[in-house]
């Protein structure tokens, strides 16, 4: 019995151990910003009110989801009925704006418009680990966690404080990881977000999530207030095949 425990308790302190390599591999590089960085958490901060505006048919029954060019388009699965659109404001800059749509029978339907935040270096489409630029591309999405309890997920969701922040980063990150949704860029789909597994090798980086907002550009990740998280994990639905779409305007109008 006391082996047993010991094996026990060694694959347990493993797990830690992976669970701190993901977050120090991927989005966490985002928490090693230097003190005073970003600007609080940036829980309920900037957000945008989900929906169509009144009278604004341009953001109902849409053919396309907007500013997305052809060749980022052709990337979204045929079965994805569920987008998130994260419009980077440049190819440098770590401003950006996320924007959920839904598809049904007669098109494309905004849902809901966050101001967000991704790499701090801005957007690259051959990304690779601690370069500061979040990943350009169409990306899977179908495993969440975090520090908090399932606000009501449709995506399998991993509650552990694993996700909590190493003590020695920045106060203004501490809530970063309260809530996650991984995103499937150089990682296993199925698993927790935590998996440290990198199948393109650990030099094309990883770890790359959404995630809360800070107030400040990431290290890939790209980060949405405290209302928007809720509302993303509540609203993506397996069955709808969701997908992100993400990029600077230019790469994505490409």
């Amino acid at each position: 019995m006391g082996a047993m425990r010991t094996a026990g308790s060694a694959m347990r302190m493993a797990a830690v151990a992976a669970a701190g390599l993901a977050l120090l591999a991927g989005c966490g590089g985002a928490s090693g910003a230097k003190s005073g960085d970003g600007k609080g958490d940036g829980a309920g901060k900037g957000e945008r009110p989900g929906g169509p505006a009144r009278g604004a048919s341009t953001t109902t029954h849409l053919k396309n989801i907007p500013e997305v060019g052809t060749a980022l388009r052709s990337r979204i699965p045929a079965g994805s009925r569920q987008v998130v659109a994260v419009y980077g404001k440049g190819v440098n800059s770590a401003d950006a704006t996320v924007v959920l749509y839904g598809k049904g029978a007669k098109g494309w339907d905004r849902k809901g418009s966050w101001a967000a935040h991704n790499g701090r270096r801005g957007w690259t489409a051959d990304h690779h680990e601690g370069d500061k630029r979040s990943p350009v591309g169409v990306f899977p999405l179908t495993d969440a966690g975090g520090v908090l309890q399932d606000p009501g997920a449709k995506l399998p969701y991993a509650h552990s404080s694993a996700f909590t922040p190493p003590s020695y980063w920045s106060k203004n990150t501490r809530h970063d990881f309260d809530y996650v949704v991984a995103i499937n860029y150089n990682r296993v789909q199925g698993t927790s977000p935590l998996d440290p597994t990198r199948p393109q090798g650990q030099s094309k980086g990883g770890g790359v999530w959404l995630h809360m907002d800070h107030g400040s550009g990431t290290s890939a990740c790209v980060s949405v207030p405290k209302a928007g998280m809720q509302a993303l994990l509540r609203a993506l639905d397996p069955a709808r095949h969701p997908v992100v779409v993400m990029g600077d305007r230019a790469h994505l109008a490409a």
